[in-house]
C-alpha cells in the first residue's frame, strides 16, 4: 500500500514556532518579575497592581485579538500556551486574563459589529479598559435560561434592570458584557456591551473567598439602567448562543491555567521532597511520596494533550469562519446549522472543551491535595506555593460550568437529547 493513502499520525504534535517561543519568554519573563509582588498581595488579598502596567507592555492584554483592533494576533493555542505560563502564578492572576479577554474581548470580537469592534476592543488591548463578563445571577447559575436580569425598550434605548453576582474584575472592570430576559417574556434573552461608569449602576465587591484573593469578584446590580440600542450585541434573543460561545473560551482558559498550576506544584514538590528528611532519609526516597509525584506527572501530562487538542479545534473553528465573513456585520448569526463543516468545529469545541475543562479542574484539585501533603504543615500555610495553589483550584470546579453540569453535558453528548439529565 502507498503510504499517501495514510494520515501522518507522527505529525500530530505542538510545536511552537520561533514568534511564539519569543512570546513566550516574554510572558515567562513578566512572570517571574510579578512574583514576589504577586504573593505579597495574595497574603494582603489586595490586587497586584502591577499585572496590568507589566503584561501590556508585552501585548498580553490582547493576544488573540486581531492586529486591526490594537492585539496581537496571536492563535488560541498560543494564548492557551501563555495562559500555562501565567498559572504558575496562581489561579488569580489567570482568571484576570480569563474575564479580560477569553470570556470578553473575544466576545466583542467575535459577535460584535465593526462599529462595536472598533469603539470597544483597542482600548482594552492597550490596557485603558479592562472588561468582564456578567451572567451569573443569585438564582441562576448552571442553568443560565433562569436569569431574573430584564431590559425593555424605550425609543432607542433599552432600560435593564437586575443583579449580577460572581463577576470577575467587576470592582474595576470599565467594559463588560451582560444578559438580560426582555420584559413579559421567558425565553428572549439578549446580549449588551454596558460601560460600567454611570450612576444607575452599583457595584459590590465579594469578600472572604476562600481564594483567588488577587482578582476582585463583584456583585453588579442595574438600576433602570439606560443603554443605546447601538450597545445590544448581536441580535436580539441571541444572548445565550453568545453566552454559550464564551464559556467555550472560558472553560478553555481554565483548562490551560490548570496546566501550570499542576507544573508549578511539581517543580515545588521536587525541590521539597529533595531537601527535606524525615526517619533517616530524604522525602524523596519515600515509596508513598514517589507515589504522590508518580500522580502529578500523570495529571499533568495528560492534561496538555486534552487542553492543546481543544485549543487546536477551537483555532480551526476561528479559521473557517474568517473564511465565512461577509461585509454583513451579523452574518454569524446567518450561518445554517445544516453547514456540516461549522457545525462539526462548533459541537467539537464545545465537547473537548467541557471535557478539558472538567478533567483539568479535578486533576488540579488532586494535584495541589497531594502537594500540599507532600508538604506536610508547611503545606499548610499561605505562604506556601502550594497551600494557595490548593485554596484557588477549588473554585475552578465550580465557574465557568460547574463540574457535575459538566459530566452530564459530556454523557449526553454520546447518548443524544433524548436522554439530557439536566
Amino acid at each position: 500500500m502507498k503510504n499517501h493513502h495514510f494520515s501522518n499520525l507522527s505529525e500530530m504534535k505542538f510545536d511552537v514556532s520561533k514568534d511564539q517561543k519569543l512570546f513566550l519568554q516574554k510572558i515567562d519573563g513578566i512572570c517571574k518579575l510579578l512574583r514576589e509582588e504577586e504573593e505579597k498581595s495574595y497574603l494582603k488579598a489586595s490586587i497586584n497592581k502591577k499585572v496590568i502596567p507589566f503584561f501590556k507592555k508585552i501585548g498580553m492584554l490582547g493576544c488573540p485579538i486581531s492586529k486591526e483592533y490594537g492585539g496581537l494576533g496571536y492563535d488560541i493555542l498560543s494564548y492557551l500556551l501563555a495562559l500555562e505560563r501565567i498559572g504558575e502564578e496562581g489561579g488569580s492572576m489567570r482568571t484576570f486574563f480569563s474575564c479580560h479577554t477569553s470570556i470578553g474581548q473575544m466576545i466583542l470580537q467575535n459577535w460584535g459589529t465593526e462599529e462595536q469592534k472598533k469603539k470597544f476592543l483597542p482600548n482594552t488591548t492597550k490596557g485603558r479598559d479592562i472588561m468582564a463578563f456578567a451572567l451569573t445571577e443569585p438564582n441562576a447559575g448552571s442553568d443560565p435560561s433562569l436569569i431574573e436580569t430584564t431590559f425593555k425598550e424605550s425609543g432607542d434605548h433599552f432600560i435593564i434592570s437586575g443583579k449580577k453576582h460572581w463577576v470577575g474584575n467587576g470592582t474595576f472592570a470599565k467594559i463588560i458584557t451582560t444578559y438580560a430576559k426582555e420584559k413579559g417574556s421567558d425565553k428572549k434573552i439578549s446580549a449588551f456591551i454596558i460601560d460600567l461608569n454611570s450612576p444607575s449602576i452599583k457595584k459590590k465587591e465579594i469578600l472572604n473567598k476562600v481564594g483567588l484573593l488577587t482578582v476582585k469578584n463583584a456583585i453588579i446590580e442595574f438600576n433602570n439602567y439606560k443603554i443605546s440600542k447601538e450597545n445590544l450585541l448581536g441580535l436580539s434573543g441571541n444572548g445565550l448562543s453568545i453566552a454559550f460561545s464564551a464559556l467555550i473560551d472560558g472553560r478553555l482558559s481554565v483548562a490551560a491555567g490548570a496546566i501550570g498550576v499542576m507544573r508549578d506544584c511539581l517543580k515545588e514538590t521536587i525541590q521539597f521532597s529533595k531537601s527535606r528528611s524525615q526517619h533517616g532519609t530524604v522525602l524523596a526516597k519515600k515509596q508513598l511520596v514517589q507515589q504522590h509525584i508518580a500522580q502529578i506527572i500523570v495529571a499533568l501530562e495528560s492534561t496538555k494533550w486534552l487542553v492543546y487538542k481543544a485549543g487546536t479545534i477551537r483555532q480551526q473553528l476561528q479559521i473557517y469562519l474568517e473564511t465565512l465573513k461577509s461585509e454583513d456585520d451579523r452574518w454569524i448569526f446567518k450561518i445554517n446549522r445544516k453547514n456540516q463543516k461549522y457545525s462539526y468545529f462548533r459541537n467539537e469545541c464545545d465537547r473537548l472543551s467541557a471535557i478539558a475543562k472538567y478533567y483539568a479542574t479535578n486533576a488540579c484539585v488532586d494535584v495541589t491535595n497531594r502537594s500540599v501533603q507532600i508538604f506536610g504543615a508547611e503545606g499548610y500555610k499561605k505562604t506556601s506555593r502550594v497551600a494557595r495553589h490548593f485554596l484557588d483550584s477549588r473554585a475552578t470546579t465550580i465557574y465557568e460550568g460547574a463540574n457535575e453540569v459538566l459530566q452530564l453535558k459530556i454523557a449526553t453528548e454520546i447518548l443524544g437529547n433524548e436522554y439530557r439529565a439536566y
